[in-house]
């Protein structure tokens, strides 16, 4: 039966709380604005929650999921109509148009975020409670005019994000990490510990994989670090990708992990499942958080430890953050070469220093040079990352380790950002430059047959 046929059917309607069935069309909103007795609250809104709340009586949300949203758009569309005119609001075509479209958000979608969502320009979304929704495009921060109806709204769509991956949010565990079904990444963090409402962070996936061709096209690196790069991985040099929030982490281990050779097996291990790799033998693990009793926890860690026995030719981890870094080290060392994960730090050194704490994160008393020892000889290549001033990206280092020297772990440059300023609209000026250096791990890349020219290296003055 049509929802506008079951509306008929149960004849259950209260009298329009606002008479303008004599009020032209263009009218419709204005005249119910000044008609309302409370015009502190958006007229709009309440007409909203109404038509909302009579649709869900209607509804047979059991039935949604069998059919398409086009068939369900056209029943819907006949119903509002037929509740707007019980409630006697006549809007115009497009007002029409917008408050179908919302419930429908609101029905089957994210609701107020659905728009920023299908915004292609649009890189993250940041709601600070239910009034207040920035937005980042092009690197630079922006306030919307997106808006929930309040706080109790936001926790409904929190909720089913979470819920959508088998999680849970509220006053017991109010911090999670989620992912939306494009695996744009989600953290939502609510009362108590968010003060002033619930808070919701989305880091989205664009509708389109960037390649590495993308990356040198928008001047995050050069052809001549992504001809090394590609060597690194063909040759099994395990390589960390270091950088800060928001540098591009993520979208260059995807695109680093495109040169892998399609017949070997990838295990990948994340806290919230988002790389997109393109191979087609890829086993993605993922974390569990602990239950409604607090057990049942499954951490990185544990899920490190058991891809060991998965037969991989590769690992990826996402982010390092924790004592899995001690088990991610070892199993560079006993034949998992070829391993990539990311972890936050501001520069090859500080990468190299993280890595020490994580490590002793994992319980293990371990003399300060026996864990130098561990990351000189399991680490190959570190790849930093950054995000520049203007909100650009750019790989600003690719540093080579060399080994231990005393207590120290030592290193190279192999390719660097030189910055040298601003231009008149404040883009970072700079050139991204071989050093010079010969790396020692040509001589490996080279011995597994990928060849890279003596050209490749020349710094700027031939050398």
């Amino acid at each position: 039966m049509l929802l506008s046929d079951r509306l008929k059917v149960s004849g259950r309607h209260e009298p329009a709380s606002v008479a303008v069935e004599d009020a032209p069309a263009q009218d419709g909103l204005a005249k119910l604005n000044l008609e309302r007795k409370t015009p502190q609250h958006d007229p709009y809104e309440a007409l909203k929650g109404r038509v909302h709340t009579k649709l869900l009586d209607i509804l047979d949300l059991s039935q949604i999921d069998t059919v398409s949203r086009e068939e369900l758009l056209g029943q819907v569309s006949v119903a509002i109509e037929d509740i707007l005119s019980l409630e006697g609001v006549i809007l115009k075509r497009a007002e029409r148009d917008r408050l179908i479209t919302q419930i429908l958000d609101d029905i089957l979608g994210f609701g107020p975020l659905e728009p920023l969502l299908k915004d292609d320009t649009v890189s993250d979304i940041l709601v600070n409670g239910a009034k207040q929704t920035y937005v980042e495009r092009r690197g630079k921060l922006e306030l919307t005019d997106v808006v929930f109806k309040d706080n109790a709204h936001l926790l409904h769509i929190i909720d089913r994000i979470v819920s959508g991956v088998g999680r849970r949010i509220d006053e017991s565990s109010p911090i999670c990490d989620a992912r939306l079904p494009d695996g744009s990444r989600v953290n939502a963090i609510i009362p108590p510990l968010a003060i002033d409402g619930p808070s919701l962070s989305i880091r989205k996936f664009g509708t389109k994989k960037l390649t590495i061709e993308d990356l040198v096209r928008f001047g995050a690196l050069t052809e001549e670090m992504v001809k090394f790069l590609k060597g690194c991985v063909f040759a099994r040099l395990n390589c960390i990708i270091s950088g800060g929030t928001g540098s591009g982490k993520t979208t260059l281990l995807n695109c680093l992990s495109s040169f892998i050779p399609a017949d070997e097996r990838i295990v990948t291990i994340e806290d919230s499942a988002e790389l997109q790799l393109m191979q087609e033998h890829v086993v993605r693990l993922e974390t569990r958080p602990p239950n409604v009793e607090g057990v049942g926890e499954i951490n990185q860690r544990e899920l490190v430890r058991n891809c060991l026995r998965m037969r991989p030719d590769r690992i990826i981890v996402g982010e390092v953050r924790a004592g899995e870094a001690l088990d991610m080290l070892q199993a560079m060392n006993t034949g998992h070469d070829g391993s990539v994960a990311t972890l936050h730090a501001n520069s090859p050194r500080d990468a190299l220093a993280r890595l020490e704490t994580m490590i002793a994160m994992a319980g293990v008393d371990l003399p300060p040079k026996a864990t130098s020892t561990q990351i000189a000889s399991a680490v190959d290549i570190i790849v930093q990352a950054s995000r520049l001033s203007d909100g650009s990206r750019k790989i600003i280092n690719i540093t080579e380790v060399l080994g231990m020297e005393g207590e120290m772990i030592t290193m190279q440059d192999v390719f660097v950002f030189e910055r040298t300023g601003l231009d008149a609209d404040g883009k970072v000026i700079g050139q991204m430059k071989a050093t010079g250096v010969r790396p020692k791990s040509a001589d490996k890349i080279k011995a597994a047959g990928y060849d890279l020219p003596a050209s490749l290296f020349e710094g700027p003055d031939g050398f």
